[in-house]
């Protein structure tokens, strides 16, 4: 089972700023209390027991609201003294991984993966990575995703204006500790998306694997306002 969570919470939330000032996008409070908090209750559910985050721009807001324990969840942090990206701030928050598969998750986005199923597939598949994908309406805002009939990607493509039907990336990820370790550099800035899944997609065993549950990203204001009704009902 999966014991540690990386989740990436040092975005500057550029596109957020005209509704949530001075704080980091996962702190946004939605219904109240931070959008991290939710993260931490479906987390727990699933059984997780130790969360790094990975910080950067206001840090400190993090840090001073969870400090090392939270819902009985060992917390510790990652903190970039200089931007690292997506890329970099889950390799240093790596280095404190013990286990060999580590989850990652966005700190801006929810996606209501089983994590079990997700856990299984990725063992089952033998994958080095897995992704868990969601076929939206509206992919012109992500980029897609192309998978064989193994669930084996093999491509991805850039985010275009066009509004078309696509499977996109959830940001959910269970990355093995030591091939992404040995397949990147420390302290470098670097997107896991570009710089790791898009150039390593032939040469490393990337799984995607598709999920129709619930999926939101409050990194704009439409979703940021619509997450303040549904999260009402939130199940965790």
């Amino acid at each position: 089972m999966l014991q540690t969570a990386i989740i990436l919470a040092g975005g500057f939330g550029t596109r957020l700023q005209s509704v949530v000032k001075d704080l980091p996008k996962p702190m946004a409070l939605v219904n109240g209390e931070p959008f991290l908090n939710y993260q931490l209750r479906y987390l727990k559910h699933y059984g997780i027991k130790n969360i790094i985050f990975s910080t950067g721009h206001l840090s400190d807001k993090i840090s001073d609201y969870y400090k090392n324990k939270f819902l009985g969840i060992n917390i510790s942090y990652a903190k970039e003294e200089n931007p690292l990206g997506t890329g970099g701030g889950i390799r240093l928050a790596m280095e404190q991984c013990a286990e060999k598969d580590s989850l990652v998750l966005n700190g801006d986005s929810f996606f209501d993966v089983d994590l079990n199923l997700h856990f299984s597939q990725h063992t089952t598949h033998k994958a080095d990575c897995s992704l868990a994908l969601r076929k939206v309406e509206n992919a012109a805002r992500y980029g897609t995703i192309k998978v064989n009939e193994n669930r084996k990607i093999y491509a991805f493509t850039e985010k275009s204006s066009i509004e078309t039907q696509g499977i996109i990336n959830g940001g959910v990820y269970i990355l093995n500790k030591d091939i992404f370790l040995k397949h990147t550099e420390p302290n470098k800035n670097f997107s896991i998306e570009k710089d790791f899944f898009e150039k390593k997609v032939s040469e490393l065993n990337i799984f995607g694997f598709e999920y129709q549950s619930y999926f939101i990203d409050i990194g704009i204001p439409e979703d940021y306002n619509k997450a303040q009704d549904e999260f009402k009902e939130f199940k965790y």
